[in-house]
Formats: C-alpha cells, structure tokens, sequence
C-alpha cells in the first residue's frame, strides 16, 4: 500500500516503522506535524495515500484529514488508557507490564477504535529507553498487525465503548508531579521520578541557586550524604545524596530566561562549572572492572570471561564527546593487554552510539575548533579498532546507531545487530561529508556503489535490510532484556571455533595488502580535509542544523525523505 506516516518528529520509532513497513513491501512517506496543518494536508493531497499512520503525535491531526482518510494512531499506551503522557505514568506508578494500542483518529483524544494492541514489560531504565526498546518492538508489531487487517478488509476494529475496553483518562504529567523532595524521598522514589522524565521533560529542581531539569538516574551504593547535597562527579555525572542513599544524575538542562535561545541537555558537571567555576565536587572514579555486587553508575565497563572480553559503554542519546571518546579509547586499550581471543564492543541495551556529541559542541566557546576536536578522538577510536589484529573484534549492537557510531561499529570484524535496531549509515542530514574511516569500511562491506547509494539517499536501515547489505553480519533476534546474555553465548561460541586462529591470520593479512594499496592514513587525510572546511565555514548548513537538532527547533523541509543534497560520487569511495 501507500502509506504516509505523520509524525511531530522523525523520532527512533518514527525511522523503525518507515524501514519495516518499507521492508514488507509498503510505499511509505513522511511527513512532520511540527510544521503545523498545512504541510500535512499538503502531503496528503500530493500521495493520495491508502493509509494514515502516526507514530507520534503532540498535536491532533487536522479533522479534514482524519475525516476523509483512514489514520491510525499509536498509543503507548494499553487499550483504554487515554492522555499525552503514557509512558510516564506507567513508570512513575511503578507498572510492571504495559502496552501499545493502534487506533482509529477520532475527534476525542485516544478514543477512536482499536485496531491492534501489544503488551510489553516495563523494566527498571528510562523512559527514552523503555520507548526505543520494549515499547518499539511492541508497537512495530501492533502496526504490523493493523495494516495488514487493514489491507485484507475484512477486520472490524474494537471499539471503546465495547466492555472489555476500560477507559482510564490520564492528565498531562506535570513538573507539580515530578518534583522530587530530597529531605524525605527515598533512592527509590527518587529514581522513579528521574526515569519517568530522563530524555524529556526532566525533573524541575534547583541547584547553587539555579533552576535547572534533571535527566537520568543511577542508583549509588557507597557515597552518602545530607539529602539533596552533591557529593561527587565522576565522567560528567554528579552524585547526589537522598534520604538513603545517593543517585548519579548525567545530564542536566538550564531553565529557558525570556528571549534566550533554548537551552539543550548536556553532561552535568558541566553545566554546573559554568554557574560556578570554583566549584569543586571531589571525582569519585569507578575502576573499569568493577566488583561484584556494586550497584553504582559508570559509562565504561570491562568484563572476562575465559577468552572473551565485553567493553561495554553507555551514553546518554547515544552522544560521544571529546572526553567520552577519549576514555572509550583507554578503556579499549586496557582490554587489549587482557588475554582474549575475542573482544565484544556494546553488548547492552539501547544506543550503541551516534557519532560526536552535537550537544557538547553547541555548548562549546568555539564549536568549530570543538568539532574538529571530537572528531579527531572518534578517529582515534575506530583506527584503533581497524587495527586490531591479534583478536576478532565483535561490535554488538542492542540499540541504534547513526553517522560516526554506525562506523564505528564497522570497523569491527563482526557486527551483531538486534532485530529491532535502525541503522543510518551516512552524515548528510547533517550537513557533513563524514570520517571514523567511511570511505574505507563503508565500501568494503557493501561495494562502492551501495556505499554512494546508502549516503546518498540517507535513510534509515532496518536490521533486516542491513544484514541483506552485508552491514551486519548476524541478527539477534532477542528481547532488549535478553541481548546481553544472546551475544554472551555467542561469543563463547566464536572463541571456541577452531578455525578462529585461521581467521586472525587472514584479518592480519588483509589489512597488510589494504595498507599497502592505500594505507589507513590517507583515508583519514582525505576525510578529515572535507570536514574542517565544513567545520571552519561559518556559513555551512552544518551549524544551522547543529543547532537546530541540539535545541530543538523546527527546522529544514517538513518532508524529511526528501534529497539530502550531494554525495561523493562511486568514484571517490576508492
């Protein structure tokens, strides 16, 4: 069918459903309500499409729409439940189960039929976590099942009204709502509240004097503390007491003034150093390996077991800054003097990673020279990785990944990708030309010219499509709370393969010939010599866009498949 998606942003959901409807077969496009009514009935006027589908809504769809077409919308939410704030309810009240229910657009909010639900469990992470994870799977597969009910015409949707429906009208969860009392909450409650707003809208509290949003929540097990005080910093995150404990809190957002551009997330150190630059939280590391039974917050953990090391990383939004890169790094090279046969990067749920963090280089005194900067340590990173001879490198992906991240995990010798993931192999969306060694891997796994294609048109990839490229050599078809276990067993199993030591032989070999025809170094040349002219250019999109994706805002076309502008062509992808 032709399918238009009506979406207030191309979100995580939003490029999973346009790959996996595309992957069925569907004709599907894209829309942004973001950009008000009118470019919405204008896309439905120009597609004429079968079907309506919208993935996530913060404003009605125009009446005239929804009148004259079929438009499912999708509720994250179980059937009945009704209001704008689902998820956080859900999280908030403590539910262990949840679910996502398809329904027919009405006048009323939520309270047109049902064409499909799912239930999904509720597990102990945030809310931008719980939604990209447990929450897509299940949505993916009620829209799945309502546009094929759809397409065969013969389903009846259920309406509210019948009896097993039961209609639970929850308000807007607001700040009034979410605020935490530092003197009598205890850590639990606390970290409820704190996941319930992680991403958005955060926490309304105030720190030195400054009202600023609070995003994400770690449990702490040893620092302690009068409630609400700040006890430490470690990687960015400061650790705040409760009234039993204490909570590391990553990221932190000021409060808009009247007439100042929107402020954005970034780590919340931080943001602290700069409403008072003498302020100094004593660090409070945690080792790279830690002990059994710690239940504390780190970004960056190494594990062994028997031939296989797991460095595992973890940032929020999937970001990586200067710093974040920088550790990576050390923390890959630790594990490099451990005695594996195989090395797995990622291997837990959620964002593998998005490339630099635009969010750092926003906040930045001169976000060109920061730019360059960050970029500088993500090479660093994945040439260490491209030159990894003495083991076989597993890149496991349990969540997205996106430009410099998606390099990142094909400069490993295997990518290990869960059934749910979206991949966006390509930088042009964001003005930029790309580095993390594109030019080399990118070719090398799919042939030049899917290489310019894939950069080129600058979609989203189901995993399935990527693994048909050649992106991704194996699907894990695993529930997000499962993946770790899965890419454990099979990492046992590649280091206990006998033709392993054949194939460190070959990988050492290849990469020899490769540096001889062209050596590593002249691909990062090339690259990094496009991206300082669009860094260094005041006039680039790249920082229009920048600033536009960190605050934001709406910007560029309301149809976001359409041209991403010029690619290399076949030829430079040497």
């Amino acid at each position: 069918m032709d399918i238009l998606l009506v979406a207030s942003a191309f979100n995580s959901l939003s490029q999973r459903l346009y790959a996996e409807l595309s992957d069925h077969g569907h004709n599907v496009d894209v829309v942004l309500a973001a950009h008000g009514p009118d470019p919405v009935r204008a896309a439905v006027q120009e597609t004429g499409p079968d079907l309506v589908v919208a993935p996530m809504l913060r404003t009605a769809l125009p009446e005239d729409v929804w009148r004259e077409h079929t438009c499912l919308i999708v509720h994250p939410g179980p059937p009945g439940d009704r209001g704008p704030s689902s998820l956080d309810w859900a999280i908030a009240g403590g539910a262990e189960q949840w679910g996502v229910t398809v329904l027919q657009a009405e006048a009323g909010m939520d309270a047109g039929p049902v064409w499909a639900s799912e239930p999904f469990p509720v597990p102990p992470v945030g809310k931008s976590d719980l939604y990209r994870n447990e929450a897509s799977d299940a949505a993916v597969t009620a829209v799945l099942t309502a546009v094929r009910r759809y397409a065969e015409g013969a389903h009846k949707p259920l309406p509210q009204t019948d009896a097993s429906v039961t209609v639970v009208w929850r308000d807007f969860f607001r700040q009034e709502r979410r605020r935490i009392d530092w003197e009598h909450d205890d850590t639990e409650t606390v970290l409820r509240r704190l996941r319930a707003a992680d991403s958005q809208p955060g926490v309304l509290d105030e720190l030195l004097g400054r009202e600023v949003f609070l995003h994400g929540g770690h449990p702490e097990d040893r620092l302690r503390g009068r409630p609400g005080a700040l006890l430490a910093q470690r990687a960015g995150a400061v650790c705040r007491a409760t009234r039993d404990g204490a909570v590391w809190i990553p990221e932190l957002r000021p409060r808009r003034n009247s007439g100042d551009p929107a402020p954005f997330r970034r780590p919340a150190a931080s943001v602290l150093a700069a409403y008072e630059p003498g302020l100094r939280l004593p660090e409070d590391p945690a080792p790279l390996e830690l002990p059994p039974g710690r239940r504390t917050w780190t970004d960056i953990r190494y594990r062994q077991r028997a031939d296989v090391g797991f460095l595992a990383f973890s940032f929020p939004g999937g970001a990586m800054s200067t710093d974040q890169c920088r550790r990576l790094l050390a923390a890959y090279r630790h594990a490099l003097t451990r005695p594996t046969r195989v090395l797995v990067l990622g291997g837990t749920r959620d964002f593998f990673s998005n490339g630099i963090h635009l969010n750092v280089v926003e906040a930045a005194p001169d976000p060109a020279q920061e730019s360059w900067t960050n970029l500088g340590a993500m090479d660093d990173l994945v040439e260490a990785v491209l030159r990894t001879t003495d083991r076989l490198v597993v890149a496991a992906l349990g969540g997205n990944a996106a430009a410099g991240g998606a390099m990142l995990a094909l400069a490993a010798d295997e990518v290990w990708c869960r059934t749910g993931v979206v991949l966006n192999p390509h930088y042009r969306r964001m003005g930029l030309y790309g580095s993390e060694y594109w030019t080399y891997t990118l070719p090398r796994r799919v042939g030049p010219e899917q290489a310019g294609r894939l950069t080129t048109e600058a979609l989203p990839v189901s995993a399935a499509s990527a693994e048909r490229l050649g992106l991704v050599d194996r699907l894990v078809p695993a529930a997000p709370a499962q993946f770790p276990a899965e890419v454990e067993r099979l990492a046992d199993r590649l280091a206990a393969d006998p033709g392993l030591d054949r194939r460190l032989a070959a990988k050492a070999a290849a990469l020899a010939a490769d540096e001889r025809a062209r050596p590593l170094s002249c691909y990062r040349e090339d690259e990094l010599a496009r991206m300082h002219a669009i860094f260094f250019d005041p006039e680039a999109p790249y920082h229009s866009l920048r600033s536009a994706f960190v605050r934001k805002t709406p910007g560029g076309s309301p149809r976001p498949l359409a041209p991403a502008g010029p690619a290399p062509a076949v030829g430079d992808l040497r």
